[in-house]
């Protein structure tokens, strides 16, 4: 798989909420495919469950929302498995909203799915990996929503924001034996992304916006999973590594081109009429 590596999981148990589909399908796949045994958790199980050379998730069908649905996925993980050395909190998302009439219920949910949820997940796992002599890892999917303005998504960003920071906590908290990091995620092209960039011309114009002229794939995200659930990354721990092409060009650098062009035609139509 293309950004995945080739790191040995061969012998390690990993857990990946929302590991069903979109980029934490993508997550799942690679660590299966790195030799990982792996749990995936989601309200629903999907009607084929992640699957590479013949190596097969296990479900957990939960709404980790619930912090005693949280803890019960991490114990079946380890009952499953084993051990637990990996934990990938993917699980997230939100609707479009507009933040003067948003409901206090949709916020409080959004809030619940992308902040709480996670640390409900981290806070189990941190009991388990404690008492693990080779401790563990934990990674946070953040996103560029909350490393800058997030208009028309202000309750998600936030909640991005906030799991950031938990992480800066967590990993001071929680260390030596577990190492927590989150990624910065932008732009990623899932099996949604015609619908929601509005076909294949949408697409394109959004990837044209990022500095390295296309849109990431889940197996970008889950490369770097790999990395930081490695020996690799031994001493990361507290970090946010940003996933984003190089990042969002300023939209007013778009509005100083287009002066300095539209200054720059003036006056060769202004020299031109005084030619002739």
């Amino acid at each position: 798989m293309t950004g995945t590596g080739s790191v040995d999981y061969a012998g390690r148990g990993v857990l990946v909420t929302g590991g069903v589909r979109g980029i934490g399908l993508g997550i799942t796949e690679a660590f299966l495919a790195s030799g990982a045994d792996v749990v995936v958790c989601a309200r629903h199980e999907p009607p084929d469950l992640p699957s590479v050379n013949g190596r097969t998730a296990s479900f957990v069908a939960a709404d980790i929302r619930d912090p005693e649905a949280a803890a019960m996925v991490v114990d079946t993980a380890v009952e499953r498995m084993g051990r637990l050395d990996v934990v990938v909190n993917n699980a997230g998302g939100g609707p479009t909203l507009d933040a003067a009439t948003a409901s206090p219920r949709v916020s409080a949910r959004i809030i619940d799915l992308n902040l709480l949820a996670p640390l409900h997940i981290s806070q189990r796992a941190n009991a388990i990996m404690q008492q693990q002599a080779e401790g563990g890892s934990i990674i946070m999917i953040s996103s560029v929503s909350g490393a800058r303005p997030s208009p028309g998504s202000a309750v998600y960003g936030a909640a991005k924001a906030g799991l950031t920071h938990l992480v800066a906590s967590l990993a001071i908290e929680w260390a030596p034996k577990v190492r927590i990091n989150s990624l910065i995620v932008g732009l990623v092209a899932t099996e949604q992304s015609e619908s929601h960039y509005g076909g294949a011309a949408g697409i394109a114009a959004v990837a044209a916006t990022v500095p390295m002229k296309r849109m990431g794939t889940p197996a970008d995200v889950a490369g770097a999973c790999l990395f930081l659930g490695s020996d690799l990354a031994g001493f990361i721990s507290g970090a946010a590594l940003s996933v984003h092409g190089g990042g969002e060009s300023p939209e007013f650098l778009a509005v100083v081109r287009a002066a300095l062009e539209d200054a720059a035609n003036a006056a060769d139509a202004e020299r031109t009429n005084g030619a002739s």
